[in-house]
């Protein structure tokens, strides 16, 4: 086997599963990394920022995201990314150096010494782990590519002895494991929607990989489709049975009320996505989620189905007959239009000329701000999966700017754009320096309500 560090074996690693970019800022106790990183690296001016632009980049790309920081505050200033991550089910690798291995385990004084650093990111991640020798990183690595994808893809974190990352040791690279998605039995999930009057689909951020899928089994269902934040885009929103995004709306609770069966795709039916209370399910729900627990969470579904989106889909489209009924979804997609501009009709204009700015392929990268989700939330039409970026669930400001540099870097042809509030901008304002400084063009829209002008909050 061939000699090599910890850090040289934590570059190899990353480069073995095709990694082409990270996000990150060196410090004292990272340099091991930085000494071997012949992977394009992004230096975003806060911790923060580099874990936003490595969650940007998956959401846009599909492929994890990569976030190096050093100890201590280091990790600890990307734990609102991870945390945001972990949220909306987004993959990013956090990787950062811990105490060494010899560390007694209690408060000694140490540079960037945390009293359980790798407890903190445990508490905000699907897990922390900690290697205890440089043949150890290899494994560290693959599994935790392994892991985020297969299951719901939530962030990870990486804990290496910084004493580890400059010794050296026998070590072998191990390959990307390979994972194979699951399929539950369709048959009693296509039974009942063969059998339905009324169908509808909610399809939620866990159906990013399979909007073909999606389309083909609206389209065949002749079912109308309502999307989260987080799955808006994968099913295109000018597709003839598309309602669009935004299920906090009235009518969308009406539709929802109205349907005989309805379908939810990758969607927790989270209150962050519905805003007004749980939805009244009068008919039969079915749900496909990979996560177990998620699957009878919030809505306890008639025909639970765990298993990957895509091939669930395809399995259950396989075993319909095709229908029509366009004036259905036509009725409803204009009921919750009508509803949506009028809650965003202060930004009208501002969503007019992003839609045009951006085109079919654009990519908003929204902050948590009212000209996000009130105005470009529902009313910004978008046509492909990771093509609108928002914190759904943790609703972190300071999100937009830097997940539109992670974006871009992902999606180099693709025009991107960052929509601001004015509060949450001054969050994130110095990542102005590393879009410039990449070269990246990049649209930073800052709606300035005034807010921070009042003197005395008068």
């Amino acid at each position: 086997m061939p000699k090599m560090s910890g850090g040289e074996a934590l570059v190899r690693s990353l480069a073995a599963h095709d990694v082409e970019v990270v996000f990150g800022i060196p410090g004292t106790h990272n340099l091991g990394i930085y000494a071997h990183l012949g992977i394009q690296h992004v230096s975003p001016r806060h911790e923060q920022g580099a874990g936003f632009a490595a969650d940007g980049y998956a959401r846009a790309t599909g492929k994890p995201g990569i976030c190096i920081t050093t100890s201590g505050p280091g990790i600890l200033n990307a734990a609102t990314a991870a945390a945001q991550a972990y949220s909306d089910s987004v993959p990013v690798l956090l990787i950062s150096p811990g105490p060494p291995l010899d560390h007694p385990g209690r408060w000694v004084g140490m540079l960037h010494e945390v009293r359980d650093q790798s407890a903190a990111m445990e508490a905000v991640t699907a897990g922390s782990h900690r290697v205890h020798s440089v043949e150890e990183i290899p494994l560290a690595v693959a599994q935790a590519f392994a892991e985020m994808s297969s299951g719901r893809p939530r962030p990870r974190h990486l804990e290496i002895p910084y004493d580890l990352l400059d010794e050296v040791a026998d070590t072998q690279i191990v390959a990307p494991i390979p994972v194979s998605p699951s399929v539950p039995d369709p048959t009693a999930a296509a039974a009942l929607l063969r059998s339905a009057r009324r169908p509808g689909i909610i399809v939620g951020g866990g159906a990013r990989g399979a909007a073909a899928e999606l389309m083909a089994l609206a389209t065949r269902l002749a079912a109308p489709a309502l999307a989260t934040a987080n799955g808006k885009g994968i099913l295109p929103e000018d597709h003839e049975y598309s309602l669009g995004a935004g299920l906090h709306h009235p009518a969308a609770a009406e539709f929802i009320a109205d349907c005989d069966v309805v379908l939810a795709v990758g969607t927790e039916l989270a209150p962050a996505d519905l805003w007004n209370g749980p939805f009244t399910f009068t008919g039969k729900l079915i749900r496909i989620d990979i996560d177990p627990a998620q699957v009878v969470t919030n809505a306890q579904p008639g025909i639970p189905l765990v298993g990957d989106a895509a091939p669930t889909m395809a399995a259950i489209a396989g075993m319909l007959d095709s229908r029509a009924d366009l004036e259905r979804a036509a009725t409803w997609r204009a009921r919750i239009a009508i509803e949506a501009a009028s809650e965003g009709a202060a930004w009208s204009p501002l969503v007019d000329a992003l839609t045009e700015t951006l085109g079919r392929d654009g990519i908003l990268a929204g902050d948590s701000a009212m000209a996000c989700y009130y105005g470009a939330y529902s009313n910004l039409p978008r046509y492909m999966p990771g093509s609108f970026l928002y914190p759904t669930g943790l609703g972190t400001l300071g999100y937009g700017l830097p997940a539109a540099i992670g974006a871009k870097l992902g999606r180099k042809t693709a025009r991107v754009a960052a929509l601001h509030g004015d509060g949450g901008f001054m969050f994130s304002a110095p990542e102005l320096a590393a879009a410039a400084a990449l070269g990246l063009p990049i649209a930073v829209i800052v709606v300035d309500n005034g807010g921070y002008g009042r003197s005395g909050g008068k």
